[in-house]
């Protein structure tokens, strides 16, 4: 008889790295050092100028920042609480013209107990056996950052509900549930839904998957090789190995300094993304909620321009997977549709403050018209009867001044002059 499958929720892998990502707002700028944590690997050092290397230049100064502008700096550490052990915190700043202070905090742990209720727990599941002290106690980040960030309350533009997880585990030889048979051996589908539990950071109890669309939502994953997968969800991701990790000089060292580094950096910069639409909808939305729509307007379609100078990116770098997980985040949250109908809602708006001012344009003239064509009338009938009497002058005065008000009370004189005003806002 075949022993039923092992449930993940009480597997511990034989690697098993987690980074977690909270949106804080800054007090201070860090006096860390500056750069991204590097990582090391044998003579492998992660630093800021070795991941530069894999990104496009403008992608680069947006994660890294320069050393005239600093964005992104780093601390070491070494606290080891319930199963967890934090190696390492690093903050990014993404500072907008409404929020200077957001950043976003990155937590890098290794994980030595199962792994698949430790996500949970962030994620805010029904948790047991005291998962729920997870990020909580010496690993609380709020007191890991003290003084220097405080962690958002969960709701605005830059909040997460919950933070963000990347979670990267590599089997045993038990562990046959995630195993290919062989290098050219077909993925078992067990293999996807561990995937899809780490990345959803659930069991089957808790999000059980419709057989309906459970091909759709796991066809998603991207196969960085045969030896291993990665699943990118709109509140996090996972990367699971398909084959024995048979120690520490196994090419999964280097899988999970890649998932720590070049890809946390691309779903990083896929964070960054969501925020900034995030706030541009926001800019549309209440662009109507007081006067003065053409300089709106305008700082509206100014902030688009920069966003998309500075931040709008689908190819990172000529190394696939990084621009494979990028575009999966971007589709997970909808970023080039939404992104699409900003433009579009904003080239409305553009065209509405252009007919406003074509209209006042057009008032402007009509009442220089109705101003002018009486007074000039007057003064050239008095002109080629060479009358050059100052009472016969101010009595043409007198009536320029009726004929105009009685022509600014007509129907065309109130149009103009609604034109001039703008022609009533919306």
């Amino acid at each position: 008889m075949t022993a039923p499958p092992l449930p993940l929720e009480t597997v511990t892998g034989a690697r098993q790295e987690l980074t977690v990502v909270v949106s804080v707002c800054l007090l201070r700028l860090p006096d860390w050092e500056q750069g991204p944590f590097p990582f090391e690997l044998g003579r492998r050092r992660t630093d800021t100028e070795t991941r530069a290397t894999y990104f496009a230049p403008a992608s680069a100064r947006v994660l890294y920042g320069t050393p005239d502008r600093p964005r992104r700096w780093h601390r070491p550490a070494s606290v080891v609480h319930d199963g967890l052990h934090l190696i390492g915190m690093e903050l990014l700043r993404t500072a907008t013209a409404r929020h200077p202070e957001h950043a976003l905090a990155v937590l890098h742990f290794t994980v030595i107990r199962p792994l698949l209720p430790v996500v949970r727990a962030i994620a805010g599941r029904e948790v047991f056996h005291g998962e729920d002290t997870v990020l909580t106690g010496p690993l609380d980040p709020g007191a890991l950052l003290a003084g220097l960030a405080e962690v958002t309350s969960g709701t605005g533009t830059f909040a997460l509900s919950r933070p963000y997880t990347v979670a990267f585990f590599t089997p045993e030889a038990g562990h046959g549930p995630a195993l290919r048979a062989s290098h050219e051996g077909t993925l078992p589908g067990s293999a996807d839904r561990w995937l899809w539990q780490l990345a959803s950071r659930s069991t089957p109890a808790d999000f059980p998957l419709a057989p309906e669309t459970a091909a759709v939502e796991l066809s998603n994953a991207v196969r960085i090789s045969a030896d291993w997968s990665a699943l990118v969800l709109r509140q996090g991701a996972a990367f699971l190995g398909h084959r024995a990790d048979t120690g520490e000089e196994d090419f999964y060292a280097f899988g999970a300094l890649h998932s720590r580094t070049v890809y946390l950096d691309a779903l990083l910069l896929g964070s960054l993304q969501r925020d900034h639409i995030d706030e541009l909808t926001d800019e549309l939305s209440d662009v109507f909620d007081a006067g003065r729509l053409a300089r709106r307007v305008a700082t509206l379609e100014r902030n688009i321009a920069a966003f998309r100078s500075t931040y709008w990116r689908q190819h990172l770098t000529a190394h696939g997977p990084a621009n494979e997980l990028l575009l999966a985040f971007q589709n997970q949250h909808r970023l080039p549709e939404r992104f699409g109908e900003i433009l579009a809602e904003a080239a409305d708006y553009s065209r509405l403050v252009q007919t406003q001012e074509s209209q006042q344009i057009s008032g402007a003239l009509g009442t220089l018209t109705i101003l002018g064509l009486p007074l000039g009338t007057s003064l050239g009938v008095l002109q080629v009867l060479g009358d050059e009497s100052v009472s016969h002058l101010l009595v043409a005065l007198g009536l320029s001044v009726v004929v105009t008000a009685g022509a600014l009370a007509t129907r065309y004189g109130r149009l103009v002059l609604s034109s001039l005003r703008g022609g009533g806002r919306p």
